[in-house]
């Protein structure tokens, strides 16, 4: 199974990489894991709303453009729909039972993905409607992936 993450930035912080630098060690036996950085588009405090789509259509197309044919992909989305940890583990289970092996989740820039981003997606996932910073929903989201697998090979790490 080959999983990754295309997030729209760079992480600065050290505490921030060694908690997905560890999960990320911890997924290694379930999976190839790896995270994919594509830049954020610059822009200035105060945008237009044309302004902000044209930054999400930017980081948009560098989205998709690490994104294969093959891959299923979830959009990171405040409106998607939530899943409970077994929901999650029970999704990802079936989907390689059914040969999607190749799993792509995004993670879009400040103001969000772009409408194309969404729509190649196959399935919107939320993690409520909380705002978070990108950097703490990568390290989440990394958590998450490594909670399904263990909750798929019935370890206590769960309880």
């Amino acid at each position: 199974m080959n999983i990754k993450i295309i997030c729209v930035g760079k992480l600065k912080e050290k505490y921030w990489k060694q908690g997905i630098a560890e999960y990320s060690k911890r997924l290694g036996k379930f999976c190839k894991f790896e995270i994919v950085e594509v830049p954020d588009e610059k822009a200035p405090e105060k945008l237009s709303e044309a302004q902000m789509e044209n930054v999400k259509k930017t980081e948009g197309e560098r989205i998709l453009s690490k994104i294969k044919d093959r891959d299923y992909v979830y959009a990171l989305a405040i409106l998607g729909k939530e899943r409970s940890s077994e929901e999650f583990a029970s999704e990802i289970e079936n989907l390689t039972t059914y040969g999607r092996s190749d799993l792509a989740f995004v993670i879009g820039g400040s103001l969000g993905l772009s409408e194309d981003v969404l729509k190649r997606a196959d399935s919107q996932i939320s993690f409520g409607r909380f705002t978070m910073p990108h950097q703490l929903m990568r390290l989440v989201l990394t958590e998450q992936i490594y909670r399904a697998f263990m909750i798929n090979s019935g370890s206590p790490y769960h309880k």
